[in-house]
C-alpha cells in the first residue's frame, strides 16, 4: 500500500522502541511468520480466544485463526471457489456464523471498476483445512474509490465499507442480502471524518468503531443514521491496520502489519447502546460533534517532529564522535 508522510513518521517512532512479546491488557503478538501484512482481524464466534486474519496482498486465498494466548496459528483455512485475491483489507463476522473477507483495496484510488467479498462459514473445528467459499461483485453507486473497512451487521447481517480518502470518506450500505449474479451496488449513507484504515460494529450492533493511522472515533450505530460519540484511545503502531471487539464487547483490539506484528488492547470508552462523550472529548460545543480527523493530524504532526528529532539527533550524537 501507498502510504503518506504521517504514516512514515509513525513508523519512525514506533520501530525506535522494542515491540514486547506479548501485549499488555490482554493483548498478543502475532506469532506465525507468514503473517508479514495483517490488514484484518474479526473476533471468533465459535472458538474463545482465537482471531481471524489475513495478509493483505501477494498471499493467497488464505484465513488465519490466531490464538490470543500463544499469539501462534492454530487453523489456515484456504478458500476455494473464488478467483485470485487481488488485494484482501478487511474481514468481518455477520450472523449465523458467517465470515466476509473484503477483497476491497485499490491502491491507485480507482483502477478497478468492481472489487469482491468472499464469504463463507466459520469452521467449527480449528485445523487445517479447505472450505468453499461465496464471491460476490461489488460496484459503487459513484464510481471506484479505495477502501480497507468492511463491517457486517451483526444483527441485520447487511455490509457496509468505508473508503479510505487522507479529508475523510463515506459510509456505503450494500443491498440487504449480496447477490451472487450482477453487481451488487453499494451507496454512500454518511460522511466519516477520518482516513479509516478499518472499523468494526460492537456484537450487539449498537455501536461502530472506526480507526485510522493515528486516531479513531466511537460512533453510535443509530439505525444507520451513525452518530459520532467521541474519540478512541487507538494506539500508535508501525502501521495501525485493524480493530475488532472482543467477544464480549468489553475491549477494542488493534492491530498492525509487519513481521511479529502486535494486536494491542484498549478499553471501550463508551457504552454499548449510546454512551456519552467525557468532556475532554468532546467539542467546543460541548457535543463531540466536532471533526477528528483534524485531531488525527494533530497526532501525526506530533509523531512526524518527534520521528524526525529522534533523526537529526542521532545524526548529530554520530558526527560528534571522533
Amino acid at each position: 500500500m501507498r502510504r503518506s508522510l504521517a504514516f512514515l513518521a509513525g513508523a519512525l517512532l514506533a520501530g525506535a522502541s522494542a515491540v514486547p512479546a506479548v501485549a499488555d491488557d490482554g493483548g498478543f503478538t502475532i506469532k506465525d511468520p507468514r503473517i508479514t501484512e495483517s490488514s484484518g482481524l474479526a473476533a471468533s464466534h465459535l472458538h474463545p480466544g482465537i482471531y481471524w486474519t489475513h495478509n493483505d496482498s501477494d498471499d493467497g486465498p488464505y484465513l488465519y485463526a490466531v490464538d490470543s494466548r500463544t499469539g501462534k496459528t492454530v487453523a489456515t483455512v484456504t478458500l476455494r471457489g473464488i478467483g485470485k485475491p487481488r488485494d484482501v483489507e478487511a474481514i468481518s463476522i455477520g450472523p449465523g456464523n458467517q465470515i466476509y473477507v473484503g477483497d476491497i483495496g485499490d491502491n491507485l484510488d480507482g483502477t478497478w471498476p468492481y472489487v469482491w467479498i468472499y464469504r463463507l462459514p466459520e469452521p467449527t473445528v480449528l485445523k487445517d483445512q479447505t472450505v468453499r467459499a461465496d464471491q460476490y461483485v461489488v460496484k459503487y453507486a459513484n464510481g471506484p474509490r479505495n477502501a480497507e473497512s468492511l463491517v457486517v451487521h451483526p444483527k441485520t447481517g447487511r455490509v457496509y465499507i468505508i473508503d479510505k480518502k487522507e479529508d475523510g470518506g463515506h459510509l456505503y450500505e450494500g443491498p440487504a442480502r449480496l447477490s451472487a449474479t450482477g453487481a451488487n451496488v453499494f451507496r454512500p449513507i454518511a460522511p466519516v471524518d477520518l482516513w479509516a484504515t478499518d472499523a468494526a460494529f460492537s456484537p450487539d450492533g449498537t455501536q461502530l468503531a472506526v480507526r485510522g493511522y493515528f486516531g479513531g472515533i466511537a460512533y453510535a450505530w443509530n439505525g444507520g443514521r451513525i452518530k459520532r460519540q467521541g474519540q478512541l484511545d487507538v494506539p500508535l503502531q508501525r502501521q495501525g491496520e485493524s480493530v475488532t471487539y472482543t467477544a464480549d464487547g468489553s475491549t477494542l483490539l488493534y492491530g498492525s502489519e509487519g513481521a511479529d506484528s502486535p494486536v494491542q488492547a484498549e478499553s471501550v470508552p463508551y457504552r454499548e447502546g449510546g454512551g456519552s462523550a467525557s468532556p475532554s472529548e468532546q467539542g467546543k460545543d460541548g457535543t463531540g460533534d466536532g471533526p477528528v480527523l483534524n485531531a488525527d493530524y494533530k497526532v501525526g504532526a506530533v509523531v512526524l517532529a518527534l520521528g524526525l528529532a529522534l533523526v537529526f539527533g542521532l545524526k548529530r550524537l554520530l558526527r560528534r564522535r571522533p
